[in-house]
């Protein structure tokens, strides 16, 4: 069924989405979740960005939170979750977007990073996060994340299933 609404989508004139991947980055310890600030409007939203060329989506996703959050981890090669939003275009016209998010627990977090003066960090409870995110699929995930809680999370994601994140992440 789902073939078929894209197939009728793409007949009727509607762009197929793009897609992203996001790092959905909690401490396994407190349950909390770090969010960083986006470049263009200072909305909090979880480290995201394109694919990457030679890359899995949850290395590319790895990848973009020690570029925009300065933190590595274990990450899951399994999706957390999936949420749509319209990414704004610079010729002032937006773009539907599918993200993939990837829960990543965090290790280390460094003072030092490649976006660290363009961007503020911070560590939230998952429901305060999902108060201040704006895209209601990413609330969706983080209200049922602070649901299922600590013990929830790790019988989904266990620590020995995790893989080990890097700057080369892939």
């Amino acid at each position: 069924m789902n073939a078929f609404c894209r197939s009728l989508g793409l007949l009727l004139g509607r762009r197929p989405a793009s897609m992203q991947v996001a790092a959905l980055c909690i401490d396994p310890e407190t349950l909390k979740v770090m969010l960083v600030t986006s470049r263009g409007t200072g909305r909090w939203v979880t480290p995201k960005g394109w694919p990457m060329e030679g890359k899995t989506l949850s290395g590319a996703a790895a990848r973009e939170a020690w570029e925009e959050a300065g933190v590595h981890g274990l990450i899951s090669r399994e999706e957390i979750g999936r949420y749509d939003y319209a990414k704004d275009q610079d010729r002032g016209f937006s773009v539907p977007v599918e993200v993939r998010v990837f829960p990543l627990y965090v290790t280390e977090a460094y003072a030092d990073f490649p976006e660290a003066p363009e961007r503020e960090r911070n560590w939230f409870d998952a429901a305060e996060a999902a108060d201040l995110v704006a895209e209601p699929g990413l609330k969706r995930i983080l209200r049922l994340l602070d649901k299922r809680g600590r013990d929830g999370l790790l019988a989904r994601f266990p620590l020995d299933s995790m893989h080990p994140t890097s700057h080369a992440a892939g």
